[in-house]
């Protein structure tokens, strides 16, 4: 579990203007862009907030950096493990909900075979959002997570169903997911991480976008 991850959210109708192969390529190569891309030599680290890349293609897309990751997957990976561990002490309500946002983005799901990559009948216009054609559900290499637009404001919607509820996990959490060490350790980690992909995927959904995470 060495992943790195980087998650974007992006104008779906800039990457449907290219055939499916070469829109994972058009995303990579706008944002390490020589002098005009994200990550220059100067590009400083911002966490906790949005980063917008510069250049022509620069409004098409922009990056969120996580708070306390160092950009690991290994604290999204242990968030789903954290739930795993605690989901059978909450109410089947909030369980509920957590089960659908948690699936949509970063855990397996309680049979471990959540997909987190929608494929092309998912709509919006997309036939794969992630750089392959999408016929397999599981998109190109280097791809963890791909939501389109509608994607993303069903979960933006399920957020702020859920969001409310957290906090009512604490002692859950407390007695049967805390751990000394490690990523992801305590409650306050978890919520705040969840906090953060509700962040996400709340301001894709405003702009009508879709959600990428991309392994490095």
């Amino acid at each position: 579990m060495g992943l790195d991850i980087t998650v974007v959210i992006a104008d779906w109708s800039w990457l449907d203007e290219l055939p499916p192969p070469q829109r994972l390529p058009r995303l990579r190569d706008a944002w390490y862009a020589d002098e005009t891309g994200l990550w220059d030599h100067d590009a400083p680290t911002v966490e906790g907030d949005w980063v917008q890349p510069r250049g022509r293609n620069g409004t098409f897309f922009t990056v969120y950096e996580f708070r306390h990751t160092l950009g690991s997957y290994k604290a999204h990976f242990w968030a789903g493990q954290r739930w795993e561990a605690v989901r059978g002490h909450v109410g089947p309500s909030t369980r509920t909900e957590l089960d659908t946002f948690l699936s949509g983005l970063i855990w397996d799901g309680p049979n471990g075979e959540a997909q987190h990559i929608d494929p092309p009948s998912a709509g919006d216009g997309s036939e794969g959002s992630d750089g392959s054609d999408g016929s397999d559900g599981h998109g190109a290499r280097g791809v963890l997570l791909a939501r389109t637009p509608a994607s993303a404001r069903e979960l933006a919607a399920t957020w702020e169903r859920v969001r409310p509820r957290l906090t009512g996990i604490r002692e859950a959490f407390a007695e049967h997911a805390a751990v000394p060490e490690g990523w992801i350790g305590d409650f306050d980690a978890f919520a705040e991480l969840l906090r953060e992909w509700g962040h996400v995927v709340t301001e894709a959904a405003g702009r009508g976008w879709g959600v990428i995470g991309l392994s490095e």
